[in-house]
């Protein structure tokens, strides 16, 4: 296994549609280790293959602070929304940045996990967030584009000075 360099806001790369995986093959079974042990390494919850420079459709996800429950969602689509709420997000591929984004409080999602296997899953609280916000990553959406310009632009200067200031 091996630590990926995970994209930094505003990097272009982020804004990648990612394409579906054709094939759950040993390169897929090792992309999903290395984006678990990426995860875990970085205090993540959830992380999308678009945030390693990976354009295809793989999301991991484990809620638990234990590391107990691995989720792996391979082509996930969201075949329903309902409800509305609001929660504070923040992302591996912004970090040390927080806001209040609104979502659906419930989503049903429809995926394959790690052998193949197609499995439809109902899920709410942040479950359902963490869901939406890592499947936005593989349209090329960041949490951030859901703020107003000016928050947007704030955000894009304090992360472009930490990183001048980095090297």
């Amino acid at each position: 296994m091996a630590l990926l360099n995970i994209l930094k806001y505003p990097d272009e790369r982020l804004h990648t549609v990612a394409k579906p995986v054709t094939e759950i093959d040993d390169r897929i079974k090792t992309l999903v280790a290395d984006m678990f042990e990426t995860m875990y390494a970085s205090h993540g919850i959830g992380l999308a293959a678009t945030q390693v420079d990976v354009h295809e459709r793989v999301v991991v996800m484990d809620l638990t602070e234990d590391h107990s429950e691995p989720r792996v969602f391979i082509n996930p689509v969201i075949t329903h929304k309902d409800g509305e709420t609001t929660y504070e997000e923040g992302c591996l591929s912004v970090p040390g940045i927080y806001d209040i984004v609104t979502r659906a409080e419930r989503v049903t999602v429809e995926a394959l996990n790690e052998n193949g296997e197609k499995f439809t899953l109902e899920a709410d609280g942040l479950l359902a967030i963490c869901i939406q916000h890592e499947l936005d990553h593989l349209m090329g959406r960041v949490f951030v584009e859901y703020l107003s310009n000016l928050k947007q632009n704030r955000i894009k200067t304090k992360l472009k000075k930490r990183a001048k200031h980095d090297l």
